[in-house]
């Protein structure tokens, strides 16, 4: 079984629809010659034959497990066209069908290829090798890397594989993630991402994953099997297939049963092969695979291109999502003597490792205030104790509230509204640092575009914040209804009652929130901190802008209308084909190449998707700006 998947396979690809195309037309060339030079008859038949037996096995094959699989396509047709072709003596008709056959395969395949370019570059950034570190420097391939391999990363090069600092200092550039830039500081024990280039400086780094597991091939992964994923959309043309079908064998039989012509019944089925809705359905597919790409949207589920639109429900976290999740510092609380300088500093020294938000906050109060920042030895992020290492000389830890132990949590003032970390020093807590996270520009006007020009009649705030705040929030943006207190576990639960009811469009920051957007009818992931490895989402914005989100939606849209457009239209003129022909008003061969024509029109509209076009969102971010936070 596993041999005729692979022969299947084989014969899918552009490779093999070039070779049958091309096998055909030098059979059409060959019988020309006989004709010709010859003038022999019973030869050209005999080349004909040759040669559409040659250029037909790839279509028996596929049709043969098609039908195994339970799919009666219009490739059925196609063969009932040939056999019947040849049992009138009609070989040149038999001859042009397989030649649209393989030409629309070979199209199809080349449209294909042209619109996952994008993809492609990303697979061919990827270095082949890597050094390996040793006695001498060895270059050797990247899927020999083992985990605890210790590589050396030179500068300006991609690094190959997730790992951690082993020796050196310097700065990688992440912005391949995030779509913009996006330099974090490295040195030993701080971890590094695969397809990350490297700085000025050589790093050594240790490998954590192998290169089949390291962030960038499962991107690279999730982006090609994005373009095998059939959606829903796909199916319909599948089942409109399994109908048309049995109408044109109808026709073509009532053409012949009333008129008594079986060159009619040949004529209705040359024009019926085959339907373009099996071409132009995946090529649009993927061709808004491809203009998601290039806006910094990584489609994951093709299916969510149809299901926004369907969707009438929205229901929305809101830190890192209707907020920047870029909080600034508001203040510095401080313990056992510490100066709110030296609090800063030992912070401040630390975060410079950390990709966290609340990082950032903390060393552009460090710089603007010109405090230099301290050594830092052994950095690590252990489970459940957030940043760790050796400022100074002295054992520092960044962290959360939640993550504190008993003795300590007792030892803190109640809590006050905003984002905060928790300063440890020697595991005594030292300081507290307050944030502020304002809502993005466009939050609340956005929320109004969706009502207004998205059908969405129900938004929904759902946060694990303190209730109050999420309430005072969701006021100041409009939403009438808000839940907050809400753990991963109740959040799911939430979803699954509303997705029973409605269908639902949940969007949030990808990490906390992938539970809840797997129970959701599709679900969008926003933002840098989205891992896109993840199986929540249908899509991923890279870039953290709801603007992009408006771009997804109208992607879906546009493609849609394109799929729609190339199979109905290609339907429609197919059936006023077959009408023409049942009447005798056009021969097999004039059939054939009407037919041709018919599937060029569909998939040349369909590749309009991947056409160079204007802004796709409607949506205009207006100067509007607000407060909002919660704990980190």
């Amino acid at each position: 079984m596993r041999e005729a998947d692979s022969l299947t396979e084989w014969l899918d690809r552009p490779v093999a629809h070039i070779a049958t195309a091309s096998l055909i037309v030098a059979g059409m060339l060959a019988a020309l010659g006989v004709k010709l030079l010859l003038h022999d008859q019973h030869a050209l038949n005999v080349v004909l034959c040759v040669a559409i037996a040659g250029a037909s096995i790839p279509l028996v094959i596929s049709l043969v497990t098609k039908v195994i699989q339970g799919n009666f396509s219009v490739d059925l047709l196609a063969l009932l066209s040939i056999v019947t072709s040849l049992i009138l003596g009609q070989y040149w008709v038999a001859a042009i069908v397989v030649l649209m056959l393989s030409g629309g395969q070979a199209l199809e395949s080349y449209a294909t290829g042209r619109a996952s370019s994008v993809l492609s570059a990303l697979a061919k950034r990827m270095p082949q090798t890597a050094h390996r570190a040793g006695g001498l420097v060895a270059d050797v391939p990247i899927d020999s890397i083992l985990v605890d391999d210790e590589l050396i990363v030179y500068p300006h090069e991609i690094c190959p594989v997730d790992g951690v600092v082993v020796s050196g200092r310097g700065r990688m550039d992440e912005s391949y993630l995030t779509g913009e830039p996006f330099q974090i500081a490295k040195a030993p024990g701080v971890s590094v991402l695969s397809g990350s280039i490297n700085g000025n400086a050589a790093l050594t780094i240790r490998a954590t994953k192998v290169a089949s597991d390291s962030r960038y091939a499962k991107i690279v992964e999730v982006l090609h099997a994005s373009e095998e994923n059939r959606p829903r959309m796909q199916r319909l043309g599948d089942r409109l297939g399994s109908w048309y079908t049995p109408v044109a064998v109808l026709i073509a039989v009532a053409s012949w049963f009333f008129s008594g012509s079986s060159e009619r019944f040949l004529a209705v089925l040359v024009i019926a092969t085959p339907c373009p809705l099996l071409i132009s359905i995946p090529v649009a597919v993927i061709g808004a695979i491809s203009v998601g790409a290039r806006f910094g949207i990584i489609i994951k589920d093709p299916s969510i291109l149809e299901k926004m639109e369907t969707c009438r429900v929205l229901i929305v976290d809101k830190t890192g999502t209707l907020t920047y999740g870029k909080p600034s510092l508001a203040r510095v609380q401080c313990f056992d003597g510490l100066t709110r300088e030296l609090a800063l500093q030992y912070c401040a020294s630390l975060e410079r490792y950390s990709k966290h938000p609340l990082a950032g906050a903390v060393l552009a109060v460090a710089e603007a205030e010109g405090l230099a920042l301290l050594e830092v030895q052994d950095v690590s992020e252990p489970p459940g104790a957030g940043l760790v290492g050796h400022v100074g000389g002295k054992l520092i830890a960044v962290t959360g509230r939640g993550k504190l132990s008993p003795e300590s949590l007792a030892a803190m003032p109640p809590i006050t509204p905003g984002l905060e970390c928790v300063l440890l020093v020697e595991g005594k807590l030292a300081g507290i640092f307050h944030f502020e996270d304002e809502p993005r520009t466009e939050s609340k006007s956005f929320l109004k575009h969706l009502e207004a020009k998205h059908s969405i009649k129900e938004l929904i705030l759902l946060s694990g914040d303190r209730p109050a705040e999420v309430a005072q929030f969701a006021a100041g943006m409009g939403i009438t209804e808000a839940y907050g207190g809400k753990s991963p576990e109740d959040k799911v639960e939430f979803v699954r009652e509303r997705t029973e009811k409605a269908r639902t469009l949940y969007l949030g920051d990808g990490i906390n929130d992938a539970p809840a957007m797997m129970a959701a009818t599709a679900g969008i992931a926003l933002g840098v901190n989205s891992d896109i490895t993840s199986e929540a989402a249908g899509a991923v914005i890279l870039q953290s802008s709801l603007k992009s989100v408006d771009e997804l939606m109208h992607i879906g849209r546009r493609m849609r209308g394109i799929a729609l457009t190339s199979a109905v239209g290609g339907m429609g003129l197919s059936l006023i084909g077959m009408g023409g022909a049942s009447l005798g008003l056009i021969n097999p061969i004039q059939g054939a190449i009407a037919q041709e024509v018919i599937d060029l029109l569909s998939i040349l509209n369909s590749l309009r998707m991947i056409l160079p076009m204007g802004p796709l969102s409607d949506f205009h971010v207006p100067a509007v700006m607000g407060k909002a936070g919660e704990e980190r």
